[in-house]
């Protein structure tokens, strides 16, 4: 048979613009398969586990490293991933590296320096060996293993793999499985009575030769508890249940197994947690509105459908009977929501219909939790997960059978990654990787993005509505209080309007719920001088630092940067330092005094770091434990509790005031969503807006929950000044560590960008926030209308940044592209 020579080219987890060409070893011919992951090096020490994205024949102009081992036997990445992969790297003008860093869970990856171990079949003989190699088996000899540093160290050689590649081939040594296979699946250990004890006369001589003797009285309490769990020996036990019995003996228990009346077995176990469905999905009764949509969306002939239905009228049973539809037709469903953590309650609520066919994926889990996903989506049995669900990370899941994509508040701003790259949007990847299935896609939303809502109506997408609550129940009265006369009338403690606190204590009193709304977290926005008005600022970055009060300190939150709280001014030496501003921290602080009686939680970034610590205040919230719930836009999304009365958005300014052609969207979509918590059950809730700008038309229209003249007034101006979606944006933002070095890199950036794309044009300039981590920053923005050619457009700059970059005196500029930013 004609030996033959396979090469492959494969994808490393770098921010590298190419696949890289390895040599795979004559033995490896009949297993390498594309998808699969492989351990090479790349670099004098560094190795990889990197994804087969080619295999052929074809013979490199260079000398090519080997391919060291196969870390599968079957692919964990799909062809039809892969080439998602590539239109993400394509689309979002980054590199597949990059998405194959953030696609695969972190327990497939390699990515640290390895180590070598004896080869359990190395017979010992050093006849044959060098005197280098014999040098690395003299110390291996007294140490577990080596690093490849400690290698070098020995011998001397700075390139040292071809050594260790030879000493592969020779099977002295192995590179350290540990280091490779971070996933491990979870085992334990059960037991099963032995066969010949199933026949009743050879079980009660047993019981009878244990009776006889005194010392077996230990075994004999051991072997009936394990036949009362076992039901007599016709089911096998897990082994720790009988360990951790403290009225058995450990060591009678092995006697047993020793003498074989039980006998041991290992078997894998899931580390995920299992569910049974306990609702038939028939038993949903759609009303009219809700089963005219549902019809609307299963007959459509468009690939992409947007449900927009308002808060609490039952998009979620329209999902769910979708769902089933699916899942019968024997389809896998993805179904995307915004912050994983904080839809518990839509995750329990498909679990009861679905059990064990959903499957979760989300960056809480831990790293073999994902691994565990990941695998049981690629299974095709019946112990696969069938529905997924999980934040923008799922998109990257390994579907077999992907037949429908849900992206429940497809409005929502989390599903934009703004950094690292990929900086990528996962509604807009959802519709493109169900295109690439033929699937249909479901949008969902009370306050649909502009786009949306304009592919809409401009026939792109089909279109269905839910224009009513469920049951009948009436939109929450929305009431605005005008912050300026309340403090002219001398009404206002704490920040808290007299009228707020007036209905946070109507509320109390009838046992009902309250939730309150602020989008800054921590205690205050900022410390000043009030003699001489110094703000402390941020040693790596342009911004002020913000009081923490659990943690008395000023923290940065762009880089993290702390010091405790300066007692007098360091520019005047004032004492008197005042705090300007509030977050939600401070809220929390005034409510105690406020309203010492109530039960007060908080939900934002720093409350929930601790796993799990968002499911406890939810569950504490449902079960009334909580009387007052205070939050950033974590509380707006997803909750569906039957209590809450009163809803409190404290600073409505502080959305509408932000330097952003989205803000006014934004803060309509934000304030409707927080508003759509109250009265959800059976009764009509308020929400009272504090503002300062009580006529602004953001306000008004939430308060008349008037999506359409939103819509209305941002498409004009959208139109005239080419926002989305008639324009497509990128935003191209300059970095360094020296000022000059990114203006004169953003000057000549700009100036060879109009010499193609003339008043398309625009910047540089700084943005609202000029410094981070010690890196300045210039941004230039092109606009493309709809239909140009921006593939062209995007190579072009592409093109132009790799040459700037050639100039040494740039090198360690960054250049960063945001497509579609958000």
């Amino acid at each position: 048979m004609e030996r033959r020579t396979f090469f492959v080219d494969v994808l490393l987890p770098l921010h590298l613009p190419d696949t890289y060409t390895y040599r795979v070893p004559y033995d490896y011919n009949d297993f390498i398969k594309v998808g699969q992951r492989v351990v090479v090096q790349f670099g004098s020490k560094r190795l990889y586990s990197a994804i087969v994205r080619r295999v052929h024949e074809n013979v490199p102009s260079y000398t090519t490293k080997y391919v060291l081992s196969i870390l599968d036997l079957e692919p964990i990445v799909t062809e039809r991933q892969l080439l998602f992969w590539e239109w993400m790297a394509s689309y979002y003008m980054c590199y597949p590296g990059d998405i194959m860093a953030v696609a695969i869970p972190s327990a497939f990856r390699l990515s640290s320096e390895s180590y070598i171990v004896v080869h359990p079949d190395f017979a010992g003989e050093y006849n044959d060996l060098s005197e280098d190699e014999i040098k690395v088996l003299d110390v291996l000899s007294r140490k577990e293993r080596l690093e490849i540093s400690e290698v070098v160290e020995i011998t001397g050689y700075q390139k040292i793999m071809p050594l260790i590649k030879t000493m592969i081939e020779k099977h002295i040594i192995l590179m350290d499985e540990e280091l490779h296979q971070r996933y491990t699946p979870r085992c334990s250990i059960w037991l099963t009575l032995n066969e010949k004890y199933k026949d009743e006369a050879e079980l009660k001589q047993l019981f009878d030769t244990l009776e006889k003797k005194s010392v077996n009285h230990k075994q004999m309490l051991a072997l009936m508890h394990f036949m009362q769990l076992s039901g007599f020996g016709t089911k096998d036990v897990k082994k720790k249940e009988l360990t951790d019995n403290k009225d058995l003996s450990a060591s009678a228990i092995e006697t047993l197994i020793k003498k074989e009346v039980l006998v041991q077995m290992q078997r894998e176990e899931s580390r995920l947690e299992e569910y049974e469905s306990t609702i038939d999905v028939g038993s949903i009764t759609l009303n009219g509105e809700q089963q005219q949509a549902f019809d609307t969306i299963e007959a459509s002939q468009k690939a992409v459908n947007l449900l927009f239905g308002v808060t609490s009228s039952g998009k979620t049973e329209v999902y769910i009977r979708l769902i089933d539809q699916m899942l019968k037709d024997g389809k896998q469903v993805l179904m995307l929501l915004p912050e994983i953590a904080l839809t518990a309650q839509v995750i329990n609520r498909l679990r009861k219909y679905f059990g064990g066919a959903v499957g979760v994926y989300h960056s809480r889990f831990s790293t073999q939790e994902r691994a565990e996903v990941w695998l049981r989506t690629m299974d095709k049995s019946e112990s696969g997960y069938k529905l997924l669900l999980g934040a923008r990370s799922a998109l990257f899941l390994p579907f077999h059978n992907l037949g429908l994509v849900i992206v429940d508040e497809e409005h929502d701003s989390s599903y934009k990654q703004n950094d690292p790259a990929p900086r990528y949007n996962g509604r807009d990847c959802a519709i493109y990787l169900a295109h690439t299935w033929c699937a249909k896609t479901v949008l969902g939303s009370a306050t649909p993005s502009v786009e949306s809502y304009f592919n809409a109506q401009s026939g792109k997408y089909g279109y269905a509505e839910l224009q009513h609550r469920f049951g009948g129940i009436e939109m929450p009265e929305v009431l605005c209080v005008d912050m300026k006369d309340a403090q002219r009338k001398r009404e206002v403690q704490m920040n808290f309007s007299k009228f707020l606190l007036d209905h946070i204590h109507e509320a109390l009193q009838r046992k009902e719920q309250v939730i309150l709304f602020q989008n800054r977290r921590g205690f205050s926005l900022r410390l000043e001088c009030d003699v001489c008005h110094w703000i402390p600022q941020c040693k790596h970055c342009d911004v002020s630092l913000v009081y923490h009060k659990a943690s008395n300190s000023l923290r940065c939150h762009y880089c993290g940067y702390s010091i405790p709280v300066p007692q007098e001014c360091p520019a005047c030496h004032s004492t008197t330092l005042k705090m300007k501003g509030f977050g939600t921290e401070r809220i929390e602080d005034d409510l105690a005094i406020l309203v010492p009686e109530a039960r007060i939680a908080r939900m934002d970034l720093d409350s929930t770091s601790q796993k799990k610590r968002y499911v406890e205040i939810l569950n504490d919230f449902d079960d009334h434990k909580i009387d007052i719930l205070v939050g950033t836009q974590m509380v707006t999304k997803g909750l569906d509790f039957d209590n809450v009365s009163v809803v409190g958005i404290l600073s409505a300014d502080n959305l509408i005031s932000f330097p952003d052609f989205r803000a006014y969207e934004r803060s309509f979509q934000q304030m409707t969503q927080v508003s759509g918590r109250a009265g959800r059950r059976g009764k009509q809730g308020k929400v009272i807006i504090q503002t300062y700008q009580p006529y602004h038309q953001a306000i008004r229209d939430a308060m008349e929950n008037n999506y359409i003249s939103m819509y209305n007034s941002q498409i004009v101006e959208r139109r005239v000044f080419k926002y989305p979606p008639y324009y497509k944006l990128i935003v191209i933002t300059i970095k360094h560590l020296k000022e000059d070095v990114t203006n004169d890199v953003a000057a000549l950036y700009a100036v060879r960008l109009r010499e193609q794309f003339a008043e398309r044009v625009m910047g540089p300039e700084y943005p609202s926030v000029a410094r981070i981590r010690n890196q300045y920053l210039k941004r230039i923005m092109v606009r493309f209308a709809v239909g140009e050619a921006i593939n062209e457009g995007k190579r072009i700059m592409l093109r132009i940044a790799d040459e700037i970059l050639k100039d040494k005196a740039f090198a360690r500029v960054q250049i960063v592209f945001d497509v579609d930013p958000q």
